[in-house]
């Protein structure tokens, strides 16, 4: 006869150990996604730079710091954050005002310095409007009344006009969508969205002539037909479409882009380092990097429907669709569809403050994969 086996008693669950994911809160497929970019993102770099070291070593130093910020928000409660949001959000109000008065930059008033290292508080900004309207609009029933949108446009509206003067018309943009974005998944009636376009039509005339200045009309129109200033505002476009042309279905091979090596193709490793991507690995190496933009985006959107609790949905949603804008208009700029203005590609471009202020949104987007529905 055989021994019995012993079975676990009545009522008491058996549990399994979380992994070292689960226990330090990670996304693991987003984890990845986000590795594999900063990954490609350093090898395109090199390129981009010269072939130079420094430059990629310098980047790596950011990469390392954005991923121990995105796994450092990842470790904090979704309550914590919905408790800290007004008060992140005033110190933001409160950077951008410094930079009004002690900012430094050329050309643009746009960074802090401290001891030598600059930021941009613009870009905390991408990250901060949609966590405190979904805090705001979080408890509120449906439909939302006229006063909520007074509000969300209130808190929208602030933080986008200090940018704007800055000027930054392309982060300011950023920050007005990952606004809007949040309104709309917290359940904003058709009527203030039709309302919103037509008073958008109504004030293009006024904002073209009194709001933007004259070297982003250039800009604008520089889309259209870039070849009226070939040597002028029209010299980015014509070069990045260039470069994207000319790498075909396989691309020139890795260090052997012409516009970007002999230094044709401006801010090769920011604004137009898609262009670059696109001369030396071909259109098969965008379609790699939009393949993986669009698992991180749907990734997001699963984090999102997921969510236990209204405020964790409206901040996942808006992360991603803000980070999803960025790839967009990046995209668009090195293609010469939309007009350039200085928005760096996600996880690639060089920069510091950027990479760090995505790499903490995709640390929130974690905490609400793994968190537990807020209460409090």
């Amino acid at each position: 006869m055989s021994p019995a086996r012993s079975t676990p008693a009545a009522g008491v669950a058996l549990t399994q150990k979380p992994d070292i994911f689960e226990r330090f809160h990670i996304d693991l497929p987003l984890l990845v996604l986000v590795l594999l970019l900063s990954a490609l993102g350093l090898l395109v770099l090199y390129s981009a730079n010269g072939q130079q070291l420094g430059a990629v070593a310098r980047q790596a130093i950011y990469c390392i710091t954005a991923f121990l910020a995105m796994i450092g928000a990842a470790q904090i409660s979704l309550l914590q954050f919905q408790r800290w949001s007004p008060w992140a959000y005033m110190f933001g109000i409160g950077l951008l005002l410094l930079v009004a008065f002690v900012g430094v930059g050329e050309g643009s008033q746009r960074w802090l310095g401290v001891s030598g290292f600059r930021f941009q508080p613009s870009e905390i900004m991408k990250l901060l409007v949609p966590v405190i309207l979904a805090w705001y609009l979080a408890p509120q029933s449906l439909p939302l009344k006229f006063r909520h949108l007074l509000v969300c446009l209130l808190l929208i509206g602030l933080p986008s006009a200090l940018v704007v003067l800055q000027p930054d018309l392309g982060t300011a943009l950023l920050i007005v969508f990952s606004g809007l974005s949040v309104m709309f998944m917290a359940g904003l009636g058709w009527s203030y969205i039709v309302g919103g376009v037509v008073c958008l039509l109504c004030s293009a005339w006024p904002a073209w002539t009194y709001l933007l200045y004259d070297y982003q009309r250039q800009r604008i129109l520089t889309v259209f037909n870039p070849e009226r200033d070939r040597l002028g505002q029209g010299w980015n476009i014509i070069q990045s479409k260039t470069a994207v042309g000319s790498g075909g279905w396989s691309g020139k091979g890795w260090n052997m882009g012409t516009q970007s090596q002999l230094d044709f193709l401006p801010e090769s490793n920011t604004d137009f380092i898609a262009a670059v991507l696109a001369e030396e690995f071909g259109f098969r190496g965008i379609l790699l990097v939009l393949l993986l933009y669009v698992l991180i985006l749907l990734r997001g959107c699963w984090i999102s429907w997921r969510a236990q609790d209204g405020f964790s949905r409206l901040v996942a949603a808006g992360l991603t669709m803000t980070f999803t804008m960025n790839v967009f208009i990046n995209m668009g700029m090195a293609s010469g569809m939309l007009p350039v203005v200085g928005i760096p590609l996600p996880l690639i471009s060089a920069g510091g403050t950027s990479l760090v202020t995505m790499m903490a949104g995709f640390g929130i987007l974690m905490s609400i994969s793994v968190g537990k529905k807020v209460t409090g």
